[in-house]
């Protein structure tokens, strides 16, 4: 009786289709990670782009079509870019994917420079607060003025005869009361003063020049402050300006006594380009477009996003 012959068993040609399936599962779970990390959290986005408008005085804002202009200072916020790749950005320069992925929606050199004179404005004006609470505290807060310009915080010591006599640069006794006022407050902060003399055009008769006497009264208030009140002499200065910066025209004897003055000036640390943008925040803080609220607000809001202080 004959053997049945037994057939050899086949090999599984499509094996393969098992493995490739699996890589392929592996490779689309792959990018559905790589693709969720990197999506902008839209909702999020939204509401911060909107409390920055609003922030600044503005209407919501939205994308106009067509428009390819160059936007600066207040203006750029109408279309908010992405803060949360700005977040990401390293101190030595170097961004995550994320970043990368949204660089072209990242701050420009712009809206970062105005975001920091913002800051610089707020930190001066609560240098400022803090000094109008003390001299009200004392009710010395009328004889005293205050603006914040490109130099930084200037304090007036203006009016009349209360602080200095025509022609002479003796303080005056509310003079004294006024500078050991301001001593205390301006010596909790770190920021170096500067002290400006000033002098109306009437040429003086006990110096040489007007020169001299806007000098001699600017080193009157230096000698005040540091030796009558503590303050290290290595942060503060004094310097006379003459006739040279009148703060009021004509030979009136009001326009005489504005410009018989010294201004006590905290100084802004900043850069050139920064300061040069805290007169036009000043300007827009007085005319109601901003308020100081807003300010706060927006760089309180940038901080929760992580870009820490500016």
């Amino acid at each position: 009786m004959s053997r049945k012959h037994e057939e050899e068993e086949h090999e599984n040609h499509e094996r393969w289709a098992v493995s490739y399936a699996d890589m392929m599962t592996v490779l689309l779970a792959l990018f559905i990670v790589l693709y969720a990390i990197s999506v902008v959290d839209k909702t999020k986005f939204e509401e911060l782009r909107q409390s920055l408008a609003i922030g600044f005085g503005k209407e919501a804002p939205s994308v106009i079509e067509g428009s390819n202009g160059t936007l600066t200072g207040l203006d750029s916020f109408q279309v908010a870019p992405d803060f949360t790749g700005v977040a990401h950005s390293g101190s030595d320069g170097n961004t995550d994917s994320s970043a990368s992925a949204n660089s072209d929606t990242q701050l420009t050199q712009d809206q970062l420079d105005y975001l920091k004179a913002a800051a610089e404005y707020e930190d001066l004006n609560t240098i400022q607060q803090s000094l109008e609470q003390t001299l009200t505290d004392q009710g010395l807060a009328a004889d005293v003025t205050f603006q914040i310009d490109e130099r930084g915080l200037i304090i007036g010591l203006v009016g009349s005869n209360v602080f200095f006599a025509p022609d002479d640069a003796e303080m005056t006794d509310i003079a004294r009361r006024v500078v050991d006022t301001l001593a205390g407050p301006l010596a909790a902060q770190p920021r170096q003063l500067s002290v400006e003399g000033h002098a109306n055009v009437i040429p003086s008769s006990h110096y040489a020049t007007n020169w001299e006497l806007s000098s001699d009264r600017a080193v009157q208030v230096l000698r005040r402050f540091v030796e009558a009140n503590g303050l290290p002499p290595d942060r503060i200065s004094a310097t006379g300006f003459g006739d040279s910066r009148p703060v009021a025209d004509g030979m009136s004897d009001e326009a005489l006594a504005a410009n018989r003055r010294v201004d006590i000036v905290v100084e802004s640390a900043a850069s050139e380009e920064i300061r040069a943008m805290l007169p036009d925040i000043a300007k827009a803080i007085e005319d109601g477009t901003v308020t100081h609220e807003s300010l706060q607000a927006q760089l309180a809001a940038l901080r929760v996003e992580g870009m820490g202080d500016l």
